[in-house]
Formats: structure tokens, sequence, C-alpha cells
């Protein structure tokens, strides 16, 4: 290999500060040295009165800021035609920052995620981008290492060398957790797969958004079989999954499979009709008094327990237990006594334990190898198992729960749902959220055709549900197995807002409306379908995988979505429209219009919403019904 000149001029002051760490490594963070904590490594200690338990770093204010801020200008667009069974799916593929894609989903999805999962990046030194908020002079930003978004923001590689290495991994990851938390139902976990570079940072972090109370377990996954032999210090076998409940006291777990090797060390030599039983140790060891007593076998031999032991149970309990034929002395009745423990009477299932062996759950080849596979060819670096992920969903979900990614990658998530779906017959929904990332032009992803990351995970979820269809044919619900997706990007609003609007409990599209001409054109190009999703997204309650029906009866712009709003935008209001919308059965709940359809005229539109009101109570013969009408 040919040696290079090197660009970089030597930093005297770098280097000082790395030497001034040998010495006083608690007084050097992220390569600056804090002042404060140099003193007291030299005895020199103030007053501390406002010292208190807390990670922090630069930046953790505008970080918690950045999670309370809203989405200001965006949306997200519908793209059909990347979607799969678009007309029948419940899953959703969105592509975009994914801290602005989880604000806007908070109406939609507020307390409705059962479970969360993320491989987020683990800050190895270049592994993440993130946006540079700093405005900088063009001619500054022009000589930036890094890229543009699709919106013209900078991303910039977290490089170990930044001098804000961790503070810039936190100031990422703080907001998204703090806006994820909104999204989970009150029984919900969150999975979260990390390894040692920010284990630490992270359970502390997560100590502070979700409470220490409701911290689960830090799992161990081992995810190589073989030995490092190279590696400097150890050979690094596992990585870590953090769990962390909404509320601790009311989730629970689901118990994993028994397996039918774990089924199998149950038998029944003494045909008992209890069925198959395994037995279990009757000493424990502790030593009380009144349980050391002595046992007679049938065959006449005198038991005691081991020294330092006692019986698990008192001499009345065993009087009970031998009557019930709950204790086994060995089929020639000369045996240590010993408990029966019957197969009916133990739980329906495993509780999962925290070190998960490659065996179970797959190692980082096996996921190399399954997705080389599917793809055809090296696409994607690291991804997880799908066995792994899968179990972390068995666990933290019920059947018919929504898994939420917002670090999707190459959408093993995705693959894990719909897998484990075609298995048990579950009905769980996925959304993914992956920013677009453009991947290297030399790669064999770009030269297989896939110009982002997004590109690859949708691809994986469309190979991957058909196979999964095929592999699970004799299943009787495949058929009714769900293997698409909606794909949703952000891009900008295509309604003008008003800002002070935003900022209610409430919005109220008749507030909405900046533009007495025409709310509408502000984004040129826009389509209805556009708008309508942009409102469904301004609602409560209103998944974006809700049934969208054009009333074709009514006009050619008018819509109704959930079977409970209906969205008119229709340019010209008219007698006729009115007493359609009013005819409708299911009943709207709400009824929007456009504006400018009335042109300024206050009263055409209070005579159209008096007909409105006549209209309704006459097709629902005299009775009252709850409807809000509302304009944009």
């Amino acid at each position: 290999m040919e040696n290079k000149v090197s660009k970089e001029i030597f930093n005297p002051v770098q280097d000082n500060i790395k030497k001034f760490a040998e010495l006083f490594p608690a007084a050097v963070k992220d390569g600056q040295v804090d002042f404060e904590a140099l003193k007291q490594e030299l005895g020199q200690f103030e007053e501390v009165g406002k010292e208190k338990y807390e990670l922090t770093w630069p930046g953790k204010t505008l970080a918690k800021q950045l999670a309370l801020t809203d989405v200001v200008g965006k949306t997200l667009k519908y793209v059909p035609e990347e979607s799969k069974n678009p007309d029948t799916t419940e899953n959703l593929y969105i592509e975009g920052d994914n801290l602005e894609v989880l604000k806007l989903l908070r109406n939609s999805y507020y307390g409705k995620i059962k479970m969360i999962y993320i491989d987020p990046p683990y800050n190895t030194g270049n592994d993440f981008i993130y946006k540079d908020d700093f405005k900088k002079l063009k001619e500054e930003s022009d000589k930036e290492e890094g890229e543009l978004d699709e919106n013209g923001e900078r991303l910039i590689k977290n490089q170990r060398s930044s001098a804000r290495f961790h503070s810039n991994w936190l100031n990422m990851m703080y907001p998204r957790l703090k806006v994820a938390k909104d999204l989970l139902s009150d029984d919900g976990v969150i999975f979260i797969s990390i390894d040692d570079n920010e284990v630490a940072n992270l359970r502390k972090i997560c100590d502070e958004i979700f409470g220490e109370e409701n911290f689960i377990s830090t799992i161990i996954w081992e995810k190589k079989y073989g030995i490092q032999n190279d590696a400097k210090w150890f050979s690094t076998s596992h990585d870590y999954i953090i769990a962390v409940a909404k509320n601790k006291e009311v989730f629970r777990p689901t118990l994993l499979p028994r397996t039918d090797k774990q089924n199998a060390r149950y038998k029944n030599p003494d045909n008992d009709p209890r069925g198959p039983w395994i037995s279990d140790n009757l000493s424990v060891g502790r030593v009380t008094e009144k349980d050391i007593y002595e046992i007679i076998t049938p065959s006449g031999r005198k038991v005691l327990p081991p020294p330092g032991n006692s019986w698990r149970v008192s001499k009345e309990k065993f009087e009970e237990l031998v009557k019930d034929n709950r204790i086994w002395f060995g089929e020639d009745g000369n045996n240590v006594p010993r408990i029966k423990r019957f197969l009916s009477e133990v739980k329906n299932g495993i509780t999962p334990k925290t070190i998960w062996e490659y065996s179970e759950v797959g190692h980082t080849d096996s996921a190399a190898k399954e997705l080389r596979a599917l793809l055809k060819g090296s696409i994607f670096d690291y991804p997880k198992p799908v066995d792994l992920v899968k179990r972390c969903i068995h666990i933290g979900t019920k059947h018919d729960s929504i898994v939420l990614d917002f670090f999707s990658g190459s959408a093993t998530t995705a693959h894990a749902v719909m897998e484990l779906n075609a298995e048990d017959g579950g009905k769980r929904k996925f959304i993914m959220v992956q920013l677009p990332e453009r991947v290297d032009e030399e790669s064999e992803a770009y030269k297989a055709g896939f110009k982002t990351i997004a590109d690859i995970g949708k691809e994986r979820i469309r190979r991957a549900g058909e196979k999964i269809k095929e592999e699970f044919k004799d299943k009787e619900w495949i058929d009714d197995l769900d293997i698409g997706f909606k794909v949703f990007k952000v891009g900008k609003t295509n309604i003008r807002w008003n800002d002070d609007a935003l900022k209610g409990e409430q919005i109220t599209l008749s507030e909405s409306a900046l533009s007495v001409k025409d709310a509408l054109d502000f984004n040129p190009g826009f389509t209805d379908i556009d708008v309508v999703y942009e409102i469904m997204l301004r609602h409560r309650d209103f998944p974006l995988t809700s049934k969208i029906e054009k009333l074709t009866n009514i006009g050619n712009r008018t819509y109704m979505f959930a079977d409970s709003v209906v969205v008119c935008l229709e340019e010209t209001i008219t007698s006729d429209i009115v007493d359609k919308i009013a005819s409708l059965e299911p009943k709207p709940i709400k009824i929007i219009f456009r504006d400018s359809a009335f042109d300024d005229d206050i009263s055409l539109k209070l005579n159209i919403l008096h007909r409105l009101d006549t209209q309704i109570k006459l097709f629902n013969q005299g009775k009252d019904q709850t409807y809000r009408v509302e304009f944009i």
C-alpha cells in the first residue's frame, strides 16, 4: 500500500489534551478540558449545594427542547407506486428523519404502540449521521465534510475525533426516545440493541426518560460463535439489548413457547394419571430446624437432608405429598425422596432469561447469510437476525399489537413481524421509519440498483413477505397474512397552516387558513389525497392505514376517511352536495370544506351550514346528531 502525505497539520493543542488526559482522565470529556473537574482532581473543592445525581452533557437542554418543539411545515406524503397491497394492508413504511416522523405520528398513534424495537447507531465512529443545525456561512458549509439530505440540510458523520463524540450521540438519541415514549401504550415496552460504546449512557438516559423504576433488564445477546484471535484485549462475543417498560407495573412479558426438547424431559415411569413429570430436589440450601426430620423410604432406608440443608417442606406437608403420590423414591423405592413436577401443572411457556444464546436466536453471520440469500448479494452490513428480533416481538406484544422501529435499516423488524404472524396466526402490524440515507456508489447495494438504505428496506419486505407465504403455505391463516405496506415520505405541507392554531390542544381548521384566497395553494403539485392524509395526521386516533373512500356520488373531490370524517375539496359548494353529505351512512362526526369555495361570502357560508343542519335532522327523522364543521 502506497504511503501518502497526510493532509492534516499537527495540532499541539490536541496533542497536549491527549497527554493531559493520561494524567487526569476525569478532567477530559469529549476531547475538551473540564476545568471544574480539574480543580477537584487537584484537591480544590467549592461548595457543592447544587449537586444532584444525573447524567449531563453539552447540548442536553437543547435536546430536551427539541423533543417538545412542533414540526413546522412538514407532513407525510403517500407514495402509492412504492407501496404493496395498499388497499388492504395495515403496515407502514415511512422515509424521513425519524424525529420528525415520530412527532408527525404523535396525534395518530399516541399511546397506541405496544412495542418498539430499535437498533440505533452504536457510535463506533462514522456509523451515524446527524443534522448539523448550526448556521454556517456558505463558504464554510461548502468545505464541511458531509452530504445534503432531500431538504438541503447538511448531514454530518459523527467521527470519533469529534470534540463532542458522545454528546452528539446523546443529543441525537435523547429527543427521539422522549417522543417515542409518548407513542407507547401503558403496557408497552421498548427494546434497544447496543454495544459497549454507549450502553452506560443509554441506560442513564432511559432511566431519566422512562423512570429508573421502569427498567426491566439488560439482555446479553451472544452475537458470535467463534473467537477473534487477533483481538487486542478480549474477543467480544456479545452485544446488549436494553428492555424498558412504559409502566413496569402494567407490562407483563409473553412467555416463550416450550420446546419439544424441554417437554421431552418429562416422563411417566409410574404411569401417574396426571401425565408426564420430572423430579425435583426435596432439599434446599438453608438450615431450618423444624424442616430437618428423618424420612423412611419404602425400602426401609432412613434419610436426612444433606448437611447444611433442610427439607423443602414441613413434615406435615411431606406426608400430604406422599399420600397424593407426589414424592418419588426411585423405581426400587430406595432413592433419596424427590418432588414430582407435572408437565400439566407448569406455566404454559418459559419465562424469558437475560442471556440469549446464538443457538436460539442467531448470530451476526447467520443474519448476514439470510439477508444475502434474500437480496442476492451483500447489500447491507451488520443486519440483526430475524429470530433475535422475533423473540423481542414475541415477548413484548399481543397478537394484534403495533410494532414500531424508527431505525429500520434493512427492515429486519418488519420481516420478523410477518414471520411471527405466519407462525402463530397473529395480526401484528409494523411501522418502519428510515432516513433515506444514500448508499456508497462503489457498494454492491448501489450496483444492484439500491440508491438509499430505505430502498433496501422496502425491497426486503417485498421479498420476505412472498418467501414467508410460500414457506408457511400449509397454515390455515396464511391467505390472510398481511405482507403489504403503505409508503409515506416526509415532505412539505400542502396546507397554509396558522402556527398559532397548531399550538392549541385542538386544531380548528377554520382558524388555520392564513390565505383567505385559498389555503390549499401552499404547495403546488399537491393531490387531493395528500391533503386528506395531512388532515388525518392532525386528528387523534385515526391511523394512517385508515380507509379513504372517494365519494363519487357527491363530487370528484369529496372523500371520507375511517367512515368518520368527510373532506370536501370541491371548489364550489352546492345545495345538492350538502344534501348528499347530510344523507351519508354511516353519519360523519366531522365535515370539512375548503374556505375558498364560499368566495368570502359569510351569508352563503351560514346558509350552507343551516341547510346542512336541517338536512341532517331530516335524514335522522328529527333526531339531533353530534357533528362538527370546519373549514380549510
